[in-house]
């Protein structure tokens, strides 16, 4: 299993989650989030914003569906502008349901 954790343009966000739900991935989990990247903000005028809105979208899928999940975030979320995002994946040892106590997705 792996986690995804995309951090995106909230914008482009949502087009990625329903696209990501129309593929069955239904699961997942979204949050607004403030960041920088390697542009450390942006200059609009005579202010600077340090720290720009995004949504992180983060999901747990096997490892056959990284592909098709990145995919997607990638083909919804390209603007070919900075800022478009950042996709993190790490590895899921094991995940259990509160609930049932059931081991696994």
């Amino acid at each position: 299993m792996k986690m995804i954790r995309a951090i995106l343009r909230p914008d482009t966000a949502e087009e990625v989650a329903d696209f990501l739900a129309d593929a069955g991935f239904v699961s997942m989990t979204k949050i607004q989030v403030f960041g920088r990247g390697k542009q450390k903000g942006i200059t609009v005028g005579t202010i600077h914003y340090d720290e720009l809105p995004k949504t992180m979208i983060m999901m747990v899928v096997e490892d056959k569906h990284v592909e098709k999940v990145l995919k997607i975030v990638h083909d919804k979320a390209y603007t070919g502008n900075f800022g478009d995002g950042k996709v993190f994946i790490t590895s899921v040892e094991e995940a259990y349901t509160v609930r049932t106590g059931a081991k696994g997705l």
